[in-house]
């Protein structure tokens, strides 16, 4: 992803908004602003920005039910501001389909290095999408039911597709990837597509929400937990 790309910050807050757009128009990048929630679903929808930066409070629509509203039919990376530092705001935000978070008052190096990594990662997963150099038998993966297409970014459990994000698609192609192994989180973090963008806090999060869109077709196996070791995929029949 170039530094070219459009970005959108949602947030009430002026000051928050002048700060984000300063530094992040400084690195190259394109910058939209909406200062309520409403305001900010009409510019995602509208715009197709690649990333967006999402406050959780906020008058009109919270960041929380924005992107719920978001997820139904877009995977843009998102990254929360919470103003608390509340465990509660970062969970919930991850549960609703957030990438990663960042809690106010933040670095704006910080949060650059973020958005770089998510947009790194996004770009990385696209790339496979498209790229006709990696081999077939990793275009289409298959375990148990399950189905994944790195060529078409589709996930399939048995012939029903799933909607995921960018970050719940690559955790699941790696545990594909590797099937026999059981990955710790701290392994899972240091993996180049999640290095700087996610803690071992958040993974838990984004297996959950992977666990939850499964259970929803009557697949509770897709990762399984090894107490005292971490997560693998499970059988998935």
């Amino acid at each position: 992803m170039s530094a070219s790309a459009t970005l959108l910050i949602v947030d009430d807050d002026a000051h928050i908004r002048d700060v984000l757009r300063y530094a992040l128009e400084n690195e190259g990048f394109t910058v939209l602003e909406a200062a309520d929630g409403k305001q900010g679903l009409a510019l995602a929808q509208s715009q197709n920005p690649h990333l967006l930066i999402l406050d959780v409070m906020m008058p009109e629509m919270n960041g929380l039910d924005l992107c719920r509203e978001l997820r139904k039919t877009s995977t843009i990376p998102i990254l929360f501001l919470s103003s608390r530092d509340s465990e509660l705001d970062t969970v919930l935000g991850l549960e609703f389909g957030g990438d990663d978070y960042v809690s106010k008052p933040f670095s704006p190096r910080e949060l650059l290095a973020r958005v770089k990594a998510m947009l790194r990662r996004h770009a990385y997963t696209s790339q496979n999408r498209d790229a006709d150099s990696i081999d077939l038998k990793l275009k289409e993966l298959h375990h148990g039911n399950l189905t994944l297409s790195s060529e078409t970014y589709r996930v399939f459990w048995k012939e029903h597709p799933l909607t995921l994000t960018t970050t719940e698609f690559n955790l699941l192609h790696t545990f594909m990837l590797s099937p026999q192994r059981c990955f710790s989180r701290e392994a899972l973090c240091q993996l180049d597509i999640f290095r700087d963008v996610v803690s071992d806090r958040t993974i838990d999060s984004h297996i959950r929400r992977l666990r939850a869109k499964f259970s929803a077709l009557d697949c509770n196996t897709v990762i399984e937990t090894m107490h005292g070791f971490g997560y693998q995929l499970g059988s998935c029949v």
